[in-house]
C-alpha cells in the first residue's frame, strides 16, 4: 500500500472510531436526560438517535472497506469489501441520514407553522430514494449518468432544506438561530459542492465514457459483476479521486447526524403584536 493511501485509510479508520464513541455517549447522554424533558422531545430524539447510529456505522463500515463503485476497486480482497455490499449498506445508511433531516425540518414546520417546511419534510426522504435508485443503476450499469442525477437531487435536497430553515428564521426564538444559521451556512457549502465539484466530475466521467465508446453492462450482468468482481489497488493515483468527498462524507456529514441528536426543543419567537393588528399565521 501505498504511504499516501495507508495514511489516508487510517485516518478514516481513526475518525470513524471517534464517531462510534461519540454516538455511544451520545446515547449515554440521552438516556440521562429520559424524564428531564418533554416525553415528545426524548421520544423524538431518541428516534434520532438509532437513526444516526445507522449513518454513523455504515460510515464507520464504508471507512474500513473503501469501495470505488463504478470501477469495482477496493482496497482488501474480500466479498465484504465487493460493491453490492458496500453499496447497499450505504444504501441503508443514507436513507437514515435523510430521514433524520426530515423528521427535524418536519418539528420546526410543525411549532412555526410553516407549509413550506412542511412539504420539504415530505419532499426529502422520496428523492433521495429516487436518488439512490439512480446510484444503483450507476453502480450496476456502470453509466456515471445516474450518478449526476443522484448528486443532483442531493444537492436539490440540501437546498430545500436550507431555503425551508431561512425561512421560518423569524418565528424561532432567538436561542436557536445560531444553530439555524449554523445548519444553513453548512448546508450552502454542501451544496456549493456538490454543483461546483461533485456533479460535474460525474458529468465529466459520464462525457468521457461516451467518447471512448465505453461498453454499459445490463442490470443483471450488473447485479453478478457487483457480486463477484473486485480489483483491489494500492495506489494513490487510483484513489485520488475519491479522498476529498469520502474524507468529508464519513466525517464531517456523520459529526452533523450526531448532532442531530442534540438538538433543543423548538419553540415559537415570541412577538410583539400592535393593537389593532392581527398576528400573522
Amino acid at each position: 500500500m501505498s504511504n499516501e493511501v495507508l495514511v489516508w485509510w487510517f485516518f478514516l479508520c481513526v475518525v470513524s472510531a471517534a464517531n462510534v464513541m461519540a454516538l455511544t455517549y451520545s446515547g449515554h447522554l440521552l438516556l440521562r436526560r429520559q424524564g428531564q424533558i418533554p416525553r415528545e422531545v426524548y421520544a423524538s430524539r431518541k428516534l434520532q438517535f438509532l437513526l444516526s447510529a445507522g449513518y454513523v456505522l455504515g460510515c464507520a463500515y464504508r471507512s474500513a472497506l473503501p469501495v470505488f463503485d463504478v470501477q469495482r476497486i477496493c482496497l482488501f480482497d474480500s466479498w465484504f469489501s465487493s460493491v453490492i455490499v458496500g453499496r447497499s449498506v450505504a444504501t441503508v445508511a443514507e436513507l437514515c441520514f435523510v430521514t433524520q433531516w426530515a423528521l427535524l425540518m418536519r418539528e420546526i414546520a410543525d411549532v412555526t407553522q410553516s407549509k413550506a417546511g412542511r412539504w420539504t419534510s415530505m419532499a426529502l426522504v422520496p428523492l433521495i430514494a429516487i436518488a439512490e435508485t439512480c446510484s444503483w443503476y450507476s453502480v450496476l450499469t456502470t453509466a456515471n449518468i445516474g450518478h449526476v442525477i443522484e448528486e443532483s437531487l442531493w444537492g436539490l435536497s440540501a437546498a430545500l432544506l436550507v431555503v425551508s430553515l431561512f425561512s421560518v428564521w423569524p418565528r424561532c426564538s432567538e436561542r436557536l438561530r445560531p444553530a439555524l444559521l449554523l445548519t444553513g451556512i453548512a448546508g450552502v457549502a454542501y451544496v456549493a459542492f456538490m454543483f461546483l465539484v461533485d456533479v460535474p466530475m460525474y458529468w465529466s466521467r459520464w462525457l468521457q465514457d461516451e467518447a471512448s465508446g465505453r461498453h454499459y453492462l445490463s442490470l443483471q450482468q450488473g447485479v453478478l459483476d457487483a457480486s463477484a468482481r473486485w480489483v483491489v489497488s494500492h495506489q494513490w493515483q487510483v484513489w485520488k479521486s475519491e479522498v476529498a468527498w469520502m474524507s468529508l462524507y464519513f466525517s464531517v456529514a456523520v459529526w452533523l447526524s450526531i448532532a442531530l441528536i442534540h438538538t433543543p426543543a423548538f419553540d415559537r419567537q415570541a412577538r410583539s403584536v400592535p393593537k389593532g393588528h392581527l398576528q400573522p399565521a
